[in-house]
């Protein structure tokens, strides 16, 4: 019988690892071979990583908007504009 590795928690994890987690959890679930109460933990955890995949694109989305093109061409970078 396969190991089963330890859960890594949700907001540790990198963008891409985050996402790849959650396109298995989606194609475990299409294949409806899950047991219900397996199905439902693994939805909860695939929602936490989409809040959590979203939350990333959020972040790297401010952090290409503060990212200038200066009159002389050069690229900087300015300050984000907090809330």
């Amino acid at each position: 019988m396969a190991e089963e590795q330890p859960v890594q928690a949700v907001e540790t994890l990198a963008f891409e690892d985050a996402l790849a987690e959650l396109e298995d959890i989606v194609r475990r679930l299409e294949s409806g071979s899950a047991k219900l109460d397996e199905a439902i933990a693994a939805y909860e955890r695939g929602a936490a990583l989409k809040r959590h995949c979203e939350t990333k694109l959020q972040e790297a989305e401010a952090r290409v908007e503060r990212i200038v093109l200066g009159a002389d061409g050069k690229v900087t970078t300015s300050p984000a504009d907090l809330d």
